[in-house]
């Protein structure tokens, strides 16, 4: 294990310890609205505070790109912390048991090591470039369920940005009838380990952010999986049109976005920076 994750790791459960505080003492959480139907904790700021901390007492040089404190999502060359300190807020915020600590070391623009500690189940996935994907410490591989008619999908619903809703819910009801069904856990960064675990064959979403899967798409490509955009190209880190699976279920979810998603809404919002 680098040094990297091994920090990443002290980090995510010191947070996580953190964040089951709270949640013990739910009915003391203080909850606000940082825009429409997205909310953010005290939790959320104690458990990011906490990973910023440890990780800054190793290398205090390193740069950090945070959900809570984040002023720009900016990519750079140097090394970057890519932090979700409670991935699944809203279902933290309902006593829903599924969210997340999600941290990834990327440096030259390249994910090289990541963590995502579900807090509940106390499932630690983690990855690192070139090295595989585990879930506890034992290695996990993508399904190798090749028909999409078999496949269990995964995905978020939009809450912050509606401009795509009613194609979304074309896509949405075409991969009802055409696959084993769909889910929504409520956390992209699980969704994303869920798919690395073999739980699920494919996953897409629209309006995420580079903290919601920094991580996950690591562990995800270190698994055997495929990301991209809704174009089968690069910008999917900062391009909010995200897409992941196994080679095949990847392609068939962007043969599905392609089919059922209007013309000039397929195209990432952002460039990769």
């Amino acid at each position: 294990m680098s040094n990297e994750l091994e920090t990443a790791t002290l980090a995510a459960e010191s947070a996580a310890q953190i964040i089951r505080k709270f949640s013990a003492n739910s009915h003391k959480l203080n909850i606000e609205l940082k825009g429409k139907n997205d909310l953010v904790t005290d939790a959320d700021l104690a458990s990011e505070k906490e990973i910023i901390r440890i990780i800054s007492e190793r290398f205090p040089e390193d740069h950090f790109l945070a959900e809570e404190s984040a002023s720009d999502a900016i990519l750079t060359n140097d090394r970057t912390w890519i932090i979700d300190p409670i991935d699944g807020t809203t279902n933290f915020a309902h006593d829903f048991p599924i969210y997340c600590v999600s941290i990834g070391f990327w440096e030259n623009k390249e994910a090289k090591a990541a963590i995502v500690l579900e807090v509940n189940r106390n499932e630690i996935f983690t990855a690192e470039k070139g090295k595989g994907a585990f879930l506890n410490g034992k290695p996990i591989r993508v399904s190798q369920e090749s028909d999409p008619k078999k496949a269990l999908i995964l995905t978020g619903f939009p809450y912050k940005d509606l401009d795509l809703l009613d194609d979304y819910l074309d896509l949405f009801k075409s991969l009802i009838q055409n696959t084993h069904g769909v889910r929504r856990p409520g956390s992209a960064a699980y969704d994303l380990c869920c798919i690395a675990a073999g739980r699920g064959q494919g996953f897409y979403e629209y309006g995420l952010s580079a903290w919601d899967i920094a991580a996950g798409s690591l562990i995800i490509q270190e698994a055997g999986g495929v990301v991209s955009d809704w174009e089968n190209g690069p910008d999917w880190l900062f391009g909010q049109r995200y897409v992941a699976g196994n080679k095949n279920v990847h392609a068939f979810l962007l043969d599905e976005i392609k089919e059922h998603i209007s013309t000039g809404k397929i195209s990432s919002v952002k460039t990769y920076q």
